[in-house]
């Protein structure tokens, strides 16, 4: 078994794989980011330490294309892979292995904000964290806002421009992009902000007074709001994740408008989690019907990051979605249905062969 890992979360997904794997009883091999390996290999070290037998675990530090390699060779010997990452890469690597894969990969993951307004202070913090925590490099981060003109109005997107514009290096709430080049993320940004109608909300900028070196990205939250109507003319641009601290806005209020929002939600690439956030609840059971994400939160305080160790997250819509988290995907990931019949009944002394049938 094969488990490839991000850098992102270096610690917990890596390690929720892997000794879901183990549990299993699977022989694991871990592939982890190059750029973030050493945190793997000193809880590697301390399994060891506390009595994992050597042989149950391979450890390797190599960059993607080494590994692509090595798997490219020994994939007869493959039984399975868990692949975290670039919808990109899980693509190759199901050529490559055949079909042989689970995949836990990106998503553009949207949120829709209902007509009722309802704590607006605690909603705004909350699309802070689902877009700018862990400065956007998360696979459930917030990558689209479709607000509902009421939240507009009420002044939702001034609170969380006041909200992002509290993060600064100097306390790690806004750091580093692993991803994506400054320059690259300011590109797009400006691409994003050219579409008819569409304007910088906020962000938009280089980090002031940092030493983060030019390979990696530096820059502030940003938000760019996309007229709903220009966003099927410009899909593949507006859906375009950077994997960053950025986030496309977008307003809706009409029926028309809503059945527009859930073509789109349709046509996204990956169905990996999203928010809903209302409680009318015909109406969350009117976009949870139209939508397929493999995680979903309903509810006033439904968010797309943060998800507790107590239920499935992973995408849906392709039955190579893998889940992380729960007994039910690690029964998923790390094993297959197997159907064991015993028949130990005596054969009684008086039988006789059937005439054939």
């Amino acid at each position: 078994m094969v488990i490839v890992a991000p850098f992102n979360f270096p610690l917990e997904i890596p390690f929720l794989q892997m000794m879901g794997a183990l549990f299993m009883g699977n022989h694991v091999t871990l592939k982890c980011a190059s750029t973030t390996s050493a945190v793997m290999e000193e809880i590697v070290r301390m399994l060891l330490e506390c009595g994992m037998p050597p042989g149950d675990l391979n450890l390797i530090h190599c960059g993607g294309k080494v590994m692509n390699e090595l798997m490219k060779q020994g994939a007869d010997h493959i039984r399975t892979t868990q692949f975290t990452g670039s919808t990109g890469v899980a693509k190759d690597l199901a050529i490559l292995l055949e079909g042989k894969i689970r995949v836990e990969d990106a998503g553009f993951d949207w949120k829709v904000l209902g007509s009722d307004v309802h704590d607006k202070e605690f909603v705004a913090s909350t699309c802070d964290q689902d877009a700018y925590a862990h400065t956007g490099q998360k696979c459930s981060a917030q990558s689209i806002l479709f607000a509902h003109k009421n939240w507009v109005d009420a002044g939702l997107l001034d609170d969380i421009r006041d909200i992002a514009a509290k993060r600064n290096h100097a306390d790690l709430s806004i750091g580093p992009v692993l991803s994506v080049k400054t320059d690259e993320f300011l590109e797009h940004t400006a691409k994003c902000a050219a579409i008819p109608g569409a304007k910088l909300l906020f962000g938009g900028k280089e980090l002031e007074g940092h030493s983060i070196p030019k390979c990696y990205g530096a820059v502030v939250p940003t938000a760019v709001h996309v007229p709903l109507s220009q966003i099927p003319a410009h899909f593949d641009l507006v859906t375009t994740e950077l994997f960053a601290p950025f986030q496309i806005v977008t307003t809706w209020d009409t029926e028309e408008d809503l059945q527009t929002v859930l073509g789109l939600l349709e046509r996204m690439h990956a169905h990996l989690t999203a928010a809903i956030v209302s409680r009318d609840m015909q109406f969350v059971n009117r976009v949870i019907g139209h939508t397929v994400n493999g995680t979903t939160y309903a509810g006033i305080r439904a968010r797309t990051t943060g998800a507790p160790q107590n239920h499935w997250f992973g995408p849906a819509g392709d039955p190579r979605g893998a889940g992380i988290g729960s007994p039910e995907a690690i029964r998923l990931v790390w094993s297959c249905h197997r159907e064991i019949i015993r028949d130990d009944g005596p054969v009684e002394p008086t039988w006789t062969p059937p005439e054939p049938f």
